[in-house]
C-alpha cells in the first residue's frame, strides 16, 4: 500500500493511497476458502463445492466487502502513522473507472484538530454568586402549594358569587342558535377569576345565584384550535347549581399530612432544599460562563472549520424553528439572518472552548468511567421505543463518535468542576434578581465580539396551547387548562461548549451505523 500526502495547510490534510490489486484478491481467496464449507450446491456434497464455483456466485459480494475492509484498514494505517487527530469523518473517494483485478487509488482529505499548549491554570479567579433563601420564600413556596389545594364549602342560601368563589353550572353553547359539538357540560366546577374560560365568559357571572338560569354572549378568540368556531360569536344557557365558598387555607400539620408528609416542617425542609437547588443551578451558571469567557480571552487558535460548520448548522436549525414560532416568522428570519455572520462566530467560539476544555481535561488526568458511560447510554436509550433500546446500546457501544457525542456534555461539566476546583474562588451574596443579571451580562459580554448582543426576534405570542372543544368542558375552558409550551432556548455562545468530540476526549469520527428510530411522539 502507497501513501502520499497532497496537501498539508493548517489544519488540512490530503492523501492519495494506492491498494494494490493483489492485496483485495488475497482478502477475496481468503473469504472464498472461509465461506466454501458452508455453500450448499446441487451435486456437490456439503462442503465440497469448487473454490471456482463458489467465487461464481458470491464473487461480486465478496469482492465489495474486501474492499471496503481494505479501506478501513488502509484509512487506520494512514491515521496511525501520520499520527493524525482527525476533526471530523475523513472524506474518502474511490477513483473513477475502479473495477475487479485493478489497483483501487482513494483520494482522502480531511481536518486535524489543532495542537494545542494545555494552559495554565495559575491565577485563575472566579467569583460565586450566592443567594440565600430566605425563610419568606420558603412560607410563599408553602402558600403556592396550598393555593393549588384549595376547598371550597357551599355559600348562605342566596349568596351571590363573586370573584374567587367556585359556582357548579350546566352550559349549553350556540351559534347562531345551533347547539355546536363539545359546547355543552353538566355539574361543572368554574372558579371565578382563575381565567380558566375563554375570555368574557367568567366575568359575565359574577353575582349569580344559586338557581339562577341565564344567557350570556360571548365571542371565540380568532386563534381557538376549533375551525368552526374561530371568532365566532356564540351564546351560552347557563344554569347555576351551587355557589361555593373558597376555604382558608392554613399551613400547619394537618395540610403537610394531607400531602403524605409528617409535618410541616418536613415540608419547609424539602422546599428549602428545592430552592436552594434551583439557586445552585443559577450560581453554576453564572460561574462557568464567567469561567469560559476568560478561557476564551486568553486563548485564540485555528479550529477546523468542518466542525465550525457541524455546529454552525446545529444552532442555525434552532433559530429557524424558533422563528418559525414567532407572531411574524417571516420577519423573524429576516433579522436573524441579517445575523448569520455572528452566529457563525459564536459557533467558531463554542469549537474552541470545546477544543481547549478537551486539551485541559486530558493534560489533567479527567476522564469519564466506564461505569458513568453505561449510565449515560442507558438513559439515552430510554427516549427510543423499548424494543429499538437494546439496538442502540449497541449502536453507541460499536461507534466511537456516537460515544463521543453522548460523553461530550459529562465530560465538559467534569472539566469545569475540576476548574472550579483549582480556581482561587471568592463569595459574595445577592439577591436571586442581581443573580440573573449577571448571568444576563455575562451573556452579553461573551457575545459582543461577535456583534451577537443584538435584540432577539420579536418575543413569541404566549403559546395557547388550547384543547379541542370537544374535550372536558370544552369551548370555554380549553384555552388555560392546557400547560404553555416553553420555547427552545437560543444557544448561547457562552453557556456551553459543542457537545461533539472536541470535548469528550477526542475519539476519532468513523463511518456512521443508522441508529434506530426514536419512537413516534404521541
Amino acid at each position: 500500500m502507497q501513501i502520499v500526502e497532497t496537501t498539508n495547510e493548517g489544519l488540512k490534510r490530503a492523501y492519495t493511497v494506492t491498494i494494490p490489486a493483489a492485496d483485495i484478491a488475497a482478502r477475496v481467496e481468503g473469504e472464498v476458502k472461509k465461506i466454501a464449507p458452508q455453500v450448499r450446491m446441487p451435486g456437490f456434497r456439503p462442503g465440497k463445492v469448487p473454490a471456482n464455483l463458489v467465487r461464481k456466485m458470491h464473487g461480486p459480494a465478496l469482492h465489495q466487502e474486501a474492499l471496503q475492509t481494505t479501506i478501513r484498514e488502509a484509512m487506520d494505517k494512514l491515521v496511525a502513522d501520520n499520527k493524525l487527530r482527525p476533526a471530523m469523518q475523513p472524506a474518502v473517494s474511490l477513483g473513477e473507472g475502479y473495477d475487479e483485478g485493478k489497483d483501487a487509488e482513494l483520494t482522502v482529505e480531511l481536518e486535524v484538530l489543532p495542537q494545542i499548549e494545555a494552559p495554565s491554570l495559575d491565577g485563575l479567579k472566579l467569583e460565586k454568586l450566592t443567594v440565600p433563601v430566605t425563610e419568606a420564600e420558603v412560607d410563599e413556596a408553602v402558600a403556592r402549594i396550598g393555593a393549588g389545594q384549595k376547598s371550597f364549602t357551599d355559600a348562605k342560601k342566596g349568596a351571590k358569587a363573586k370573584d374567587g368563589d367556585q359556582i357548579i353550572i350546566d352550559f349549553l353553547g350556540k351559534v347562531d342558535g345551533v347547539a355546536f359539538e363539545g359546547g355543552a357540560a353538566e355539574d361543572t366546577p368554574l372558579e371565578l377569576g382563575a381565567g380558566r374560560f375563554i375570555p368574557g365568559f367568567e366575568e359575565q357571572l359574577v353575582g349569580v345565584k344559586a338557581g339562577d338560569e341565564t344567557v350570556i354572549t360571548v365571542t371565540f378568540p380568532e386563534d381557538y384550535p376549533a375551525e368552526n368556531l374561530k371568532g365566532k360569536e356564540a351564546t351560552f344557557d347557563i344554569k347555576v347549581k351551587a355557589v361555593k365558598n373558597p376555604g382558608e387555607f392554613e399551613a400547619n400539620d394537618e395540610f403537610a399530612k394531607m400531602l403524605g408528609l409528617e409535618s410541616l416542617e418536613q415540608l419547609k425542609t424539602l422546599l428549602r432544599g428545592q430552592l436552594e437547588q434551583e439557586t445552585a443551578g443559577l450560581t453554576r451558571t453564572q460561574m462557568k460562563r464567567a469561567l469560559l469567557d476568560q478561557l476564551a480571552a486568553g486563548h485564540d487558535f485555528a479550529v477546523p472549520p468542518s466542525m465550525v460548520d457541524a455546529e454552525f448548522e446545529q444552532i442555525w436549525a434552532q433559530l429557524q424553528q424558533e422563528a418559525q414560532n414567532e407572531e411574524n416568522p417571516e420577519e423573524a428570519l429576516k433579522e436573524i439572518e441579517a445575523e448569520k455572520d455572528d452566529y457563525r462566530k459564536i459557533a467558531e467560539r463554542r469549537v474552541r472552548l470545546g477544543l481547549l476544555l478537551s486539551e485541559i481535561g486530558q493534560a489533567n488526568g479527567v476522564t469519564v468511567s466506564a461505569q458513568e458511560m453505561e449510565m449515560l447510554i442507558r438513559q439515552a436509550a430510554q427516549q427510543y421505543r423499548e424494543q429499538d433500546r437494546q439496538r442502540f446500546v449497541d449502536y453507541v457501544r460499536s461507534e466511537p463518535l456516537a460515544a463521543a457525542q453522548l460523553r461530550a456534555p459529562l465530560y465538559e461539566d467534569k472539566v469545569v468542576d475540576f476548574l472550579f476546583d483549582k480556581a482561587e474562588v471568592t463569595e459574595r451574596e445577592v439577591t436571586k434578581e442581581e443573580l440573573q443579571a449577571a448571568i444576563e451580562a455575562e451573556e452579553g459580554a461573551a457575545a459582543a465580539p461577535a456583534k451577537a448582543a443584538k435584540k432577539a426576534p420579536a418575543k413569541k405570542k404566549a403559546a395557547k396551547d388550547e384543547a379541542p372543544a370537544e374535550e372536558a368542558a370544552a369551548p370555554a375552558e380549553a384555552e388555560a387548562e392546557a400547560p404553555k409550551k416553553k420555547a427552545a432556548p437560543k444557544k448561547k455562545a457562552a453557556e456551553e461548549a459543542p457537545a461533539a468530540e472536541a470535548a469528550a476526549e477526542e475519539a476519532p469520527a468513523p463511518k456512521k451505523k443508522a441508529a434506530p428510530k426514536k419512537k413516534a411522539e404521541g
